[in-house]
């Protein structure tokens, strides 16, 4: 029984889509200390997929992409004016650089 090698997924996507996909960047202090390390951290749309995700950030920033890492940070129950709600889910993904590249998040 043979394995077969998977080829590469190369996802091409508009710039109109790309935007759509990557909605903010994400500034807190545990993102800026990953972005010491080559990795940024983007609010993403909750049906984005990663091989998506990495075409938006190489189209929209001009910069390699290594990885892309993602999470689904649930809405949390909150109350408004006494009445219950919810917080939407969000998407935040982490994308690692290659080396020597860098994205200046200040400029955005």
């Amino acid at each position: 029984m043979s394995v077969r090698a998977r080829k590469p997924v190369t996802t091409v996507v508009t710039k109109a889509a790309a935007y759509d996909t990557i909605l903010r960047p994400i500034i807190t202090e545990k993102a800026t200390m990953a972005n010491e390390h080559g990795q940024v951290t983007f609010a993403v749309a909750i049906t984005a997929t990663k091989p998506q995700i990495k075409a938006a950030v190489e189209m929209l920033f001009n910069v390699k992409v290594t990885a892309v890492n993602t999470i689904v940070q649930k809405g949390k129950a909150k109350t408004f004016k006494g009445r219950p709600g919810r917080r939407s889910d969000m998407k935040k993904a982490m994308v690692t650089l290659a080396e020597g590249q860098n994205i200046d998040l200040m400029g955005v």
